[in-house]
């Protein structure tokens, strides 16, 4: 039995709440322009679950991350998250009677995520991109592929490891020893030698989306997401055939 469309209120709600920012919530789709509504993606829940209490804690775990990522990254391009609610909402109904708690450990590994790689800490990325659309997963899959090809970009464990590579960053940076993520001119830390200046990191992301050269296509519900390709190479190529400038540093 499909839930009454009605319960996906407090989606529209999160629309709302992102109608009054002063950012542009583009997607990656290679179809549209803006991301998904929230509304839109409160009735694909709602055709996969019924339970009222796991569809009310699902939207304050989104409140809650898009909050720490408006937060911790005000200057990200690309909002797409279709695929993560979608493959929470299924991680959590496996886990059955437990999927609640399983929400709440999500949300705080995400959002401390955010707080983690963001700009109020010394790691300071730009952008949630890598995480979002899976090419942090997709290095981390090609290391032990046996045993971690099957776990998804959004599982617990993938989470962990990016908290603990995070930490080991932190404690890096601190005792000033040499790291790949060098600071740039602008403040932010790149750990490609190419411009990631919103105009190049717009063009470039855009032309590998129009490629299918995004590990996880985050803006489809039902993606397949993607590890066996060399997706950092792909990158280091493409931006030299797009003229991309060197990092300033």
């Amino acid at each position: 039995m499909k839930l009454d469309l009605s319960y996906t209120y407090n989606f529209q709600i999160l629309d709302e709440f992102l109608s009054q920012q002063s950012i542009n919530f583009l997607s990656l789709n290679p179809q549209k322009q803006l991301i998904t509504s929230f509304r839109e993606l409160g009735n694909l829940i709602a055709e996969e679950t019924t339970d009222i209490k796991l569809i009310s804690n699902l939207e304050n775990t989104l409140e809650r991350i898009l909050d720490a990522q408006l937060e911790n990254f005000p200057t990200n391009i690309f909002w797409d998250c279709d695929f993560m609610v979608s493959s929470v909402l299924r991680q959590a109904v496996v886990i059955g009677d437990d999927a609640v708690a399983f929400l709440k450990t999500f949300t705080n590994k995400m959002v401390s995520l955010s707080k983690l790689f963001g700009i109020k800490q010394e790691i300071h990325f730009c952008y949630v991109h890598d995480f979002m659309y899976g090419f942090e997963w997709a290095r981390w899959v090609q290391k032990e592929p046996h045993t971690r090809a099957q776990l998804e970009p959004f599982s617990l464990i993938f989470l962990d490891y990016l908290l603990a590579k995070g930490q080991e960053l932190i404690y890096r940076i601190s005792l000033d020893q040499p790291t790949n993520y060098q600071l740039c001119e602008s403040g932010f830390r790149n750990p490609f030698s190419f411009s990631r200046e919103p105009e190049d990191e717009y063009r470039l992301l855009t032309h590998l989306a129009r490629e299918g050269l995004i590990p996880v296509a985050a803006w489809n519900w039902n993606t397949q997401p993607v590890w066996n390709q060399p997706f950092q190479e792909i990158r280091q190529q493409l931006a030299l055939q797009l003229n991309i400038q060197p990092q300033r540093r």
